[in-house]
């Protein structure tokens, strides 16, 4: 008479994780088969079936549900000082890490292969070492913190208006997208096929640049826009003048902008104090990334300019306008998530983090 299956028994929070351990493709190999020779034992597979349908050994399954049976989750992980002891001292491996900040002379960072034959281990040893601590000696991170001494109110003021706008009115993030180049690849690449990206030549000629004048409404993500020659005040105040026709009479308008001069011209001021549903909005210095209408500026590049290859001028024009004319059809809205006060939390982290290294 066969001997009856002893099915193995869980609450179902327990369940649930043992039921991610099994599927997450962060798990590891070990962590998937454990969690999946339980979970069919909980449906009363038989140790050998499972041992069958999992790849592995009878003897392997007993151990495991026993272990599960009698510790729960904590019985499927590793008792500590299982496995194969590293060859790799502990000392060395505090060299490779706290020897990664501190460089070769004539050098500004450590690759893998200098550190290895500094601390005399292999390159892929001090690859596994790094990854495992994460330091990523090969990144660099840009950034630039705002010294406006009236940053925090500058922030809110611009935040208010994205969170919460004023009505009847359109608030519009404006700026100027400079030196548009018209490159133009000088051999023809190759398309985007099976196994095969597009290509692309690396060298050029230039044909010239554009300015592209651009105001988004941050609430609908319509765009009224212009291309120009040149920058200056004169091309802003007339762009002002095209938001000033194409806008509904009876609105105010809020524009979000940079500290740029041109935006700051006494022609410009004289201008806006004689069109007083004109309200302007600085954002604080060196913090062009709260203006919503560098999102497009970064779609447009991505989407047109990078990719493309243009005989002039007018060809570099013409292919923007018809990006615009599509973006109207369809407006995309950018929508600001990131809560202010972390955000500002994050920058005096960022300043005494500096403070502390000057001072070190």
């Amino acid at each position: 008479m066969a001997r009856p299956i002893k099915r193995l028994h869980a609450h179902a929070q327990v369940v649930r994780e043992l039921q991610r351990r099994a599927r997450a493709a962060t798990s590891t190999v070990r962590e998937q088969e454990r969690a999946s020779i339980i979970l069919l034992r909980m449906k009363g597979v038989s140790v050998e079936t499972v041992a069958e349908e999992l790849g592995t050994t009878a003897k392997r399954v007993s151990t495991w549900s026993k272990r599960f049976e009698n510790q729960g989750l904590a019985g499927l992980d590793d008792k500590p000082g299982r496995g194969r002891r590293p060859s790799i001292s502990e000392a060395k491996v505090a060299r490779v890490v706290g020897e990664v900040t501190r460089p070769p002379k004539g050098r500004k960072r450590w690759s893998v292969r200098s550190m290895g034959r500094h601390v005399g281990i292999s390159h892929s040893t001090v690859q596994r070492i790094w990854s495992k601590n994460e330091l990523k000696p090969h990144i660099t991170r840009t950034f630039k913190l705002s010294n406006d001494p009236q940053f925090e109110e500058k922030f809110w003021d611009v935040i208010g208006l994205y969170l919460d706008p004023p009505a009847r009115a359109l608030v519009l993030c404006c700026d100027e997208k400079s030196q548009c180049q018209a490159l133009e690849r000088t051999q023809l690449g190759l398309p985007l096929a099976p196994k095969r990206p597009r290509t692309m030549t690396h060298d050029y000629t230039r044909h010239g640049t554009v300015t592209l004048f651009a105001a988004l409404s941050a609430l609908e993500g319509k765009l009224i826009a212009r291309t120009e020659t040149r920058h200056t005040h004169v091309e802003w105040l007339r762009f002002l003048k095209q938001i000033d026709r194409e806008t509904p009479k009876d609105l105010d308008i809020h524009l979000i902008q940079d500290n740029y001069a041109t935006h700051k011209h006494p022609k410009v001021e004289a201008w806006l104090e004689r069109h007083p549903r004109f309200k302007p909005h600085f954002t604080p210095t060196s913090s062009s990334w709260m203006n919503l209408v560098e999102r497009f500026f970064a779609d447009l590049t991505e989407d047109v300019i990078r990719t493309g290859s243009f005989g002039s001028v007018v060809e570099l024009v013409r292919d923007i306008k018809a990006y615009l004319a599509e973006r109207n059809a369809k407006p995309r809205r950018y929508t600001w998530k990131a809560e202010g006060a972390a955000i500002l939390a994050k920058i005096k982290r960022a300043r005494a983090a500096l403070d502390k290294a000057q001072a070190a």
